[in-house]
């Protein structure tokens, strides 16, 4: 048998050893490095459970999906409160993450619907109540809240993702049949642009379109210290409730006669009607609708005299959408409707 040096003896080891520690590259590689590098891995038991009962998640986030989760129980507790909870509620919750607000609305509520788009956090939130005494009335939704239908439910308490702010609030909005209320997380600005009132900064199309339909008040201050990672902007939490029954208001309509008079909403409403391109889109409707129902357009008919004689009629030519409420709109819809125009 040939010798062996010392010094071969030790590159052999270290050869075998590095060729021992080769492994196939499988999805568990990243969270096996977190774990050896001290952090906890994103999904799973790995997750770690802080004194207060809150679990923090990382170290992978998905950007896309908008994931911030919510680690002050302080805050949880406050969502909660100001949700009222019935030990008779059904609760809808979107963007449950990992479960710091999940658990404490099972321990007020009859059941928890929880809609969750992301796999790794719906398995995260199933571990985590898996053999407790909440289980059974735990259900999880896993896909994209926007994309699917909404079932009953009582109240709906969302850590929302910022992205989808605007579309998931009239999501709910015109959701049937109407719930008692809705406690949602925003970003700060958008907050404030849904509570706000004639006059502020802030209101605008956004505040009177959801005004319509709910009655809309800012509720709590969220520090961007209280999520994990923490998002780039401050946040606020609002409850919205839903007027019952709502206006029977066609929203199209709505929505057209708002969105011309909030284009300038400094300017008067006079203005804003007059310009070309409102004039020939309101003409237009108007022939269409005198085609629909049969009735001729008077000859040498004017839209721009017939829409300021709307106006002056009810003494806003020189109001500014910035200052007119609700009620001001609904007053001017229903004027616009008995002369023949139409929005839409």
């Amino acid at each position: 048998m040939p010798k062996i040096t010392t010094q071969q003896l030790r590159r052999n080891t270290q050869a075998s050893a590095a060729s021992a520690s080769v492994r196939p590259t499988t999805i568990g590689a990243p969270y096996a490095a977190a774990q050896r590098s001290g952090r906890a891995p994103a999904g799973g038991s790995s997750s770690s459970t802080t004194t207060d009962g809150s679990r923090h998640f990382g170290p992978m986030f998905n950007k896309s999906l908008g994931q911030h989760i919510l680690i002050n129980p302080l805050v949880s507790q406050g969502i909660v409160d100001k949700a009222g909870l019935k030990q008779t509620d059904t609760v809808l919750e979107v963007g449950p993450g990992t479960g710091n607000l999940t658990v404490k609305i099972l321990e007020q509520a009859k059941k928890v619907i929880a809609c969750e788009a992301d796999a790794r956090l719906a398995a995260e939130l199933t571990k985590r109540v898996q053999g407790g005494p909440f289980q059974h009335k735990l259900e999880i939704l896993h896909g994209d809240v926007m994309k699917r239908e909404l079932p009953f439910f009582d109240v709906c308490i969302s850590n929302t993702p910022y992205q989808i702010s605007s579309p998931l609030t009239f999501k709910l909005v015109f959701h049937r049949p109407i719930f008692r209320c809705a406690v949602l997380m925003f970003q700060r600005e958008f907050a404030l642009r849904l509570v706000a009132r004639p006059g502020d900064s802030l209101y605008g199309r956004l505040s009177v379109n959801c005004q319509l339909y709910a009655k809309v008040t800012h509720v709590l201050k969220v520090s961007k210290n209280s999520f994990k990672p923490p998002p780039n902007v401050e946040s606020s939490v609002v409850k919205i409730e839903p007027l019952n029954p709502p206006p029977p208001v066609d929203f199209d309509e709505w929505d057209g006669l708002v969105r011309i008079a909030f284009s300038r909403k400094h300017k008067t409403l006079a203005a804003n009607f007059k310009t070309t391109a409102t004039l020939q889109m309101l003409e237009e409707n108007y022939r269409t609708f005198c085609a629909a129902s049969g009735a001729m357009v008077e000859d040498g008919f004017q839209i721009k005299e017939r829409v300021l004689g709307v106006l002056d009629q009810l003494e806003y030519g020189e109001a500014r959408a910035s200052k007119l409420d609700v009620h001001d709109f609904l007053k001017l819809l229903s004027a616009f409707h008995d002369a023949g125009i139409h929005f839409c």
